[in-house]
């Protein structure tokens, strides 16, 4: 989330087995999860949306169980001539990529996308004022193959911007900043003792490493268990805050960092499922890469867009801006013989829309309350997914607030951020130096910090004023980051988000396998799971599930009548 994507959730071989699980598909489609490298510093996810708007009135029968039926949502709605192969629910990055790799790579274009915001990109929020560019949602994004496709594919790909990737991650441990090892400085940096490192690396290879348990075991237990407490307690606790705002005893390892969890499974320790899935890449190479592609960015950095992250989900709108309709609010979803009815409130009234196949990517909160009605065993799983609070407070101090072993010799404050365990007295989860990491985001001489607070052991900030908040985060930066005779900060933009990052816990999966199986048995194979509680959280990973559930929408429209194509 916060400070780094989340890694993958499945490797290239395990994900194509995930695909039919991870999304709503016919026999024969499908779609999948997330990504990065440990312990970088970039982005939150897609965070929470508005929950669908209620009908305007109940029948007794509805009013007595507090489910609105069908029948009463759709009663005096304009009903839609045309039959939609596909309807896309929510204009965020997910349901956009969607959207348009259905027209683009399958040919499928009597689609609709509906958002019940006033505009689309979901909760990706560039804000823009007084020489600032700032982020109030996701920050930026691991530069993988998808989100240059994307770019490439909506014609933005001249306007991507990278960090450097020579720069900096800290730590705070101990009352100071320390490095994050970034390579060859694994051996010699100072965030962990000798033993330490050694008890992490007896145990990647296996020689250290305890049997692993037959239930389904959190990230804390995994970690521990395979690589020691302090590889725990100083890189992947305060790495799990800056991804989901989590907290690592609750996430399940399998669910969250499938990626790393898949290499025991494989290998037997970490070393060995590392070397097996090289010789399973080497038997098996993947397709050659787009020759459009720009070159992937060298080491481990994040990306963004010159103007901000806004600059993506603009140039996917203008690419199917007539099939995109803002200020529509789902009130109710329905099985109409072959196809689905979606019953809208809009600025016009009350509208009716029939598909062949819909692709719900709202938050499972929002998705649980449509599929209530129908199939209440799917909405009874999606509403157990947990969404903490998140804020994000952007500060700006000039350079000089900085302290001195922390500027280069040139004055500058180089690196990506800090992240802060919880077990350090600090309350501000982590910290991106948005002025040092992306160009033009702060007026020379200034440096722009967006901070991130909440999550899962500090829900209470949805009780806090603007003010409090930046002074938590502020006293936080001069007790790390600032001098302590620090001019106060000007204050950029505060946003909380009162439901920010789904928790990918303990029976994650399990509750999305209960969810499919409900649709399943009630017929609903045109209705695809979408979103990032299912793809992953990170951007880069929400991106290319939207190609893969384009193809599996398309794979399902394959077998399925054609559609009336009346306008």
């Amino acid at each position: 989330m916060i400070l780094q994507q989340a890694p993958t959730v499945g490797t290239a071989s395990s994900r194509r087995a995930q695909i039919r699980s991870a999304v709503r598909v016919s026999p024969a489609s499908g779609a999948p999860i997330s990504s990065a490298t440990p312990l970088s510093i970039a982005a939150p996810c897609v965070l929470g949306r508005a929950a669908p708007a209620r009908p305007l009135s109940r029948p007794p029968a509805a009013a007595a169980t507090g489910v609105p039926t069908a029948a009463d949502a759709a009663r005096g709605a304009k009903v839609l001539d045309n039959v939609y192969d596909v309807v896309v629910v929510g204009g965020g990055l997910s349901g956009l990529v969607t959207a348009q790799a259905l027209a683009a790579q399958h040919n499928v274009q009597n689609f609709l996308v509906t958002e019940a915001r006033e505009r689309v990109g979901g909760n990706i929020t560039t804000m823009a004022g007084e020489g600032y560019i700032w982020e109030e949602g996701p920050n930026s994004f691991q530069p993988n193959d998808s989100m240059l496709q994307i770019a490439v594919d909506s014609g933005c790909e001249k306007d991507l911007v990278f960090g450097d990737p020579k720069a900096p991650r800290f730590v705070f441990w101990e009352g100071r900043l320390r490095p994050v090892p970034s390579g060859l400085d694994a051996v010699t940096f100072d965030l962990m003792s000798l033993p330490g490192k050694i008890r992490a690396g007896l145990g990647a290879v296996g020689l250290l490493r305890a049997p692993a348990p037959a239930q389904e075991e959190s990230v804390e237990g995994f970690i521990r268990r395979n690589l020691g407490a302090e590889v725990f307690e100083r890189l992947i606790e305060p790495f799990c805050s800056g991804v989901y705002a989590g907290n690592p005893a609750k996430l399940s390892m399998k669910a969250a960092f499938q990626k790393i969890w898949i290499l025991e499974q494989k290998g037997g320790s970490l070393v060995g499922g590392a070397l097996k899935l090289l010789q399973e890449r080497k038997a098996n190479p993947p397709p050659p890469r787009d020759p459009r592609l720009p070159p992937k960015p060298k080491g481990q950095t994040v990306g963004s867009f010159r103007k901000g992250l806004k600059m993506l989900p603009e140039a996917i709108e203008k690419k199917i801006k007539d099939k995109i309709r803002v200020n529509w609010k789902l009130a109710a979803l329905t099985r109409d013989g072959e196809a689905y009815s979606l019953v809208y409130d809009t600025p016009e009234g009350r509208v009716l829309v029939r598909a062949r196949a819909v692709a719900l990517t709202a938050p499972s909160y929002v998705v649980s309350e449509l599929l209530q009605a129908e199939v209440p065993a799917a909405s009874s799983a999606l509403s157990q997914f947990d969404y903490p609070p998140v804020g994000a407070v952007t500060l700006a101090y000039p350079v000089s607030a900085v302290r001195e072993d922390r500027r280069a010799a040139d004055g500058s404050v180089p690196g990506f951020g800090q992240l802060h365990p919880r077990t350090q007295g600090v309350t501000t989860l982590g910290t991106i130096y948005s002025s040092s990491l992306f160009p033009g985001r702060a007026p020379s001489g200034e440096i722009l910090l967006l901070n991130y607070i909440g999550g899962t052991t500090n829900r209470g900030i949805v009780n806090q004023t603007k003010e409090q908040l930046v002074e938590q985060v502020d006293k936080d930066l001069r007790t790390m980051l600032l001098r302590p005779d620090a001019p106060k900060p000007r204050t950029v933009g505060v946003r909380v988000w009162p439901r920010a990052i789904p928790q990918f816990n303990i029976g994650h999966l399990d509750l999305l396998d209960t969810a499919r199986s409900a649709l399943d048995a009630k017929g609903w194979r045109g209705v695809f799971l979408g979103g990032n509680y299912v793809s992953g959280v990170a951007l880069g990973k929400v991106v290319e599930y939207g190609y893969e559930s384009a193809a599996a929408l398309a794979a399902h429209l394959a077998k399925q009548p054609a559609a009336s194509k009346s306008a």
